[in-house]
């Protein structure tokens, strides 16, 4: 089933599709963020670090196309302000996403990147029908932690050395919502004041456990 990428707005805040002319835009704000970005940015083990923009876009729409995902640009006040994306979508017994993102440093604080990940866990829920959302954030992220502990999302646990982060394979905390838990959307719940804070807190044992190099058992 092909996605269209919608276009959702709250206040000055507005997400939109991701387009092939984006890609100069969007090279050059990643390059003058580079150091604001590159301690979350997704690497490939396999191979070096890539900004061919377009090639990124394209791969995002074709998986838009094939069903799969729902890339999307995020902007303050009609300027260029970061990225956001849902992955992984799948339905039937599953039905489930998973929410990527990143900011620039100018736009940080600003509540750019809560009301996105509202704006598009509700788009999930309530128009594709889907079931659950996730995000996983590093350890170290304060910053993402914070959106979550803002919007509700409820921890799920340690993923050890989870995803290939800045050349290394990088712990993750899992936080999650089902839409079962609303009785309304994550923004109007968020903006209302009834998100509860504590579904976010890490327990202390799975912090230590993040901050302990994970030990490997070597076979006889």
């Amino acid at each position: 089933m092909s996605l269209s990428t919608p276009t959702l707005s709250e206040g000055p805040i507005t997400i939109r599709p991701i387009r092939i002319r984006d890609a100069r835009a969007l090279e050059r704000e990643l390059l003058d963020n580079r150091g604001w970005l590159r301690q979350w940015e997704a690497t490939n083990p396999h191979a070096p670090v890539s900004f061919d923009t377009r090639a990124s876009i394209r791969s995002l729409q074709a998986n838009a196309r094939a069903g799969h995902g729902l890339p999307f640009l995020i902007e303050y006040e009609g300027r260029l302000a970061g990225q956001l994306n849902v992955s992984g979508i799948t339905y039937g017994s599953l039905s489930s996403a998973t929410i990527g993102y990143w900011v620039s440093e100018r736009f940080a604080g600003k509540n750019a990147t809560p009301t996105s990940v509202a704006l598009a866990t509700d788009y999930c829920f309530f128009q594709l029908g889907l079931h659950r959302m996730e995000i996983c954030i590093r350890p170290e992220n304060k910053p993402s932690l914070r959106v979550v502990e803002k919007l509700g999302f409820r921890y799920e646990g340690l993923r050890r050395r989870y995803i290939h982060i800045n050349g290394e394979w990088r712990d993750h905390f899992c936080f999650a919502l089902v839409v079962e838990e609303l009785d309304t959307g994550v923004l109007r719940r968020w903006q209302e004041g009834d998100a509860p804070a504590s579904a976010a807190a890490v327990p202390q044992a799975d912090r230590d456990a993040a901050a302990t190099p994970l030990s490997v058992t070597r076979r006889r």
